[in-house]
C-alpha cells in the first residue's frame, strides 16, 4: 500500500462521505490526536517488523510509546495528541501536538478529515484528526513526553484477526485491541486504529465509541 496521491485521494474521499458521530459524555477534558499517515521509511523498530536498508514508500501510521516519566498513561502506546486549548479547533490541536511531541510541522492544508469523538474511561473526549504527512523524513522524540516514535505499516491494521474482541463478565460491550507484530495495542488509541482501518481505508462506517477500554488505561 503505496503512500501516494492515491491512497491519499482514497481516504479523502470515504472521509468527505462518513457522517461523524460527537461525543455528548459530560467529560471534564477535551483532547485531539493525529492519526497521521507517512511513509513507511526504514521500518517500525518493533518485534515482527524488519529494519530497511533503503527508505519505504509503504503507507504507515505514526504511533509513539509515552514517556515513563509521565503522570498518566505512562509508557503506553498513543497516537501525537493532547488535550485541546482554549480556543482550539481539534485540528489546530492535533496540528499542534504533531509538532511538540514528534516534531512535525503541517499546516491545515494536511488535514483530510475527523473521525468518531471517543469518550476515554480516564476521563477525556477525544477527537481523532486524520492528517496526511507524505514521507516525513525528519521526525524526532520529545523526550519530555516521548519514549519511541514507531511507523506502523498501513497494511498491518488490515490483518484479518484483527481487531481482538475480549468479553468480560460484567462488561456489556467487549474490550478491543489491535494486533500489531508480536504485541497489541489497547483502546481507545485501538478503536481510533479500527475505525481508521474501516473508513478511511476500506470504506465502511464502522462505530467504535461503545468498545470498552482494559482496566490499566483507565488511569
Amino acid at each position: 500500500m503505496p503512500c501516494d496521491a492515491a491512497l491519499k485521494a482514497l481516504i479523502g474521499r470515504h472521509l468527505s462521505g462518513f457522517q461523524v458521530t460527537g461525543s455528548d459524555a459530560e467529560l471534564p477534558e477535551r483532547a485531539a490526536v493525529a492519526v497521521c499517515v507517512t511513509e513507511l521509511g526504514q521500518g517500525a523498530d518493533l518485534p515482527g517488523f524488519p529494519r530497511h536498508d533503503a527508505w519505504s514508500r509503504q503507507a504507515a501510521l505514526i504511533l509513539t510509546r509515552r514517556s515513563k516519566q509521565l503522570r498518566r498513561h505512562a509508557g503506553q502506546w498513543a497516537l501525537p495528541g493532547g488535550r485541546i486549548d482554549p480556543g482550539e479547533t481539534p485540528e489546530q490541536a492535533a496540528l499542534r501536538e504533531l509538532a511538540e511531541e514528534v516534531d512535525l510541522q503541517l499546516d491545515a492544508g494536511a488535514v483530510l478529515g475527523r473521525l468518531d469523538d471517543f469518550a476515554t474511561r480516564s476521563g477525556f473526549v477525544i477527537t481523532p484528526v486524520v492528517v496526511w504527512a507524505g514521507p516525513a523524513r525528519r521526525i524526532a522524540p520529545n523526550p519530555g513526553e516521548v519514549a519511541s516514535i514507531h511507523r506502523i505499516p498501513v497494511a498491518e491494521f488490515m490483518r484479518d484477526d484483527a481487531p481482538l474482541l475480549d468479553h468480560d463478565e460484567g462488561r456489556v460491550h467487549p474490550v478491543l485491541r489491535m494486533p500489531v507484530g508480536e504485541n497489541w495495542i489497547a483502546a481507545p488509541t485501538a478503536a481510533i486504529l479500527y475505525q481508521f482501518r474501516e473508513v478511511c481505508i476500506a470504506g465502511r462506517h464502522t462505530r467504535v465509541a461503545h468498545y470498552e477500554q482494559p482496566t490499566f488505561t483507565w488511569r
